[in-house]
C-alpha cells in the first residue's frame, strides 16, 4: 500500500508539473494522474477496504499485486498517447486494465458471498466502480471498433472514470472514513451507502450517457448527484460539530473534496451549455475534488498502513504531521478549482501546484518519524 501511495503522489506531482510548464501532450499528462496515479490506488484500497467490509481474510498476493500492474498498463497509455509508442499500444493496455478490473470485481463479489451474515454495504460501491471502469475501458475499445462515434465513446470514457469510477469509490469510502478520521462513531453511514448506492449509479450512466450522446439527459444525472453529495453533508453537519469538522485536517480535506465535487457538477452543466470549455472543467474536477481527496484520504490512512495494529504514539504523531495544515491546503484546492472554472489557468496552476507542494513537504517530514517514537 505504501508504495502504491508514493507512485501515485509521484504521478500526480509529476503531472501537475508537467501542465504547469504546458510540456507533454495534455492526453498523456491526464493519463499519468489518473491511469498511473489514480486507479492503481483505488485498486490497492480496494483489496484493502473489502477485507473489513466482509469480514473476511486478507488478499492474496495476486490480489495485491494488480496495483502493480496496472501502474504498469497505465505507464505504457502514457508513452503511447505521447507518442513513444505506437498508438495501438493504448488498446492493448485498456484490454489489460479490463482484465485486471474483472478479476478484482470477481474478488469484490466472491468476498461479499463468503461474509457470515450480511458484508457492509460500501462493497457494493466498489464493485460498481469496477463495472464502471469495466465500462469506460471498453468505450476505448469501441473507439476503434466504431471510429465514427469516436467523440462519444471519448465523453463516455471520461465522465465513467472521473464520476463512475472515482466518484463511486470515493462515496463508497467517504461515508466511513470522514467519522473515522474525527474518532467518532456514524450509526448512519451504513443506511446511507445502503439507500444511495442505486441512485448515485443510475445518476452516474445518465450523466455519462447524456454527456457522449443527448447532453440534455446529462442535467438529470447531475442533478441527482448534486442532491446526493449535498444531503451526505447535510448528514455529517447534524451528526458533528462545524467545528470538529473544519478543525481536523483529515475531515476538512475530506469535506473539501464533496465541496469540489458539487463544484465540478456545476461546472460540467455549464460547460455543456457551451459557457466554458472542457479542459479548465477536467482541471477543476483534479483540484477541487481529487486532490482534497487523496490528501484527506491519505492523511487518515499512511499512518494505519505504515504501524499497522494497535495504535501507537508512532502513528499518532504520524497523522499530527500530515493533518497540519490540512484546511489551507483544502482551501488552495478549492480555489485552483475555482481558478479553472473561470479560465484562469496560471493561479489555477499556481495554487495547484502550492496545495501539492506543501503535501509533499508534510508528506517527507511525516515518512521520517520511526517506530521507536512508540
Amino acid at each position: 500500500m505504501l508504495t502504491t501511495a508514493a507512485l501515485t503522489l509521484l504521478a500526480l506531482l509529476a503531472a501537475a508539473l508537467l501542465a504547469a510548464s504546458g510540456a507533454g501532450t495534455p492526453a498523456a499528462v491526464a493519463h499519468l494522474a489518473f491511469a498511473v496515479g489514480i486507479v492503481p490506488l483505488i485498486f490497492a484500497a480496494i483489496s484493502h477496504f473489502v477485507p473489513v467490509l466482509t469480514r473476511t481474510g486478507e488478499p492474496s498476493a495476486e490480489i495485491r499485486r494488480l496495483p502493480v500492474f496496472a501502474q504498469l498498463s497505465g505507464l505504457t497509455v502514457v508513452l503511447a498517447l505521447q507518442g513513444w509508442l505506437p498508438y495501438f499500444a493504448v488498446h492493448a493496455a485498456a484490454t489489460v486494465d479490463l482484465v485486471l478490473a474483472a478479476i478484482l470485481l470477481r474478488w469484490v463479489v466472491a468476498r461479499a458471498g463468503a461474509t457470515l451474515g450480511r458484508p457492509h454495504p460500501g462493497w457494493r460501491w466498489y464493485a460498481g466502480a469496477l463495472a464502471l471502469l469495466g465500462a469506460a475501458l471498453a468505450a476505448i475499445l469501441a473507439m476503434a471498433l466504431w471510429p465514427g462515434q469516436w467523440a462519444g465513446w471519448r465523453l463516455l470514457h471520461l465522465h465513467l472514470n472521473t464520476l463512475g469510477l472515482v466518484g463511486l469509490a470515493a462515496f463508497g469510502t467517504l461515508p466511513v472514513l470522514l467519522p473515522t478520521a474525527l474518532g467518532q462513531p456514524e450509526p448512519e453511514a451504513a443506511g446511507w451507502l445502503k439507500r444511495r448506492f442505486w441512485p448515485m449509479l443510475l445518476a452516474v450512466l445518465l450523466l455519462a450517457g447524456g454527456a457522449a450522446f443527448f447532453w440534455p439527459v446529462s442535467l438529470a444525472g447531475a442533478a441527482i448527484l448534486l442532491v446526493l453529495a449535498l444531503g451526505l453533508v447535510a448528514q455529517w453537519l447534524r451528526r458533528f460539530r462545524p467545528v470538529s469538522l473544519f478543525a481536523d485536517g483529515a475531515s476538512c480535506a475530506l469535506l473539501a473534496a464533496v465541496a469540489g465535487w458539487c463544484l465540478c457538477l456545476l461546472g460540467g452543466a455549464l460547460h455543456g451549455a457551451g459557457l466554458v470549455p472542457a479542459r479548465p472543467t477536467l482541471a477543476a474536477w483534479a483540484a477541487a475534488f481529487l486532490l482534497p481527496l487523496v490528501s484527506g484520504a491519505l492523511s487518515q490512512l499512511l499512518p494505519v498502513w505504515r504501524f499497522p495494529g494497535p495504535r501507537t504514539p508512532a502513528r499518532d504523531a504520524m497523522r499530527a504531521v500530515l493533518v497540519a495544515g490540512g484546511a489551507w491546503r483544502a482551501a488552495l484546492f478549492l480555489l485552483a478549482g475555482l481558478a479553472f472554472i473561470a479560465d484562469l489557468t496560471t493561479a489555477g496552476a499556481a495554487l495547484l501546484t502550492t496545495a501539492m507542494l506543501l503535501f509533499a513537504f508534510s508528506l517527507l517530514r511525516a515518512m521520517r518519524i520511526l517506530r521507536s517514537t512508540r
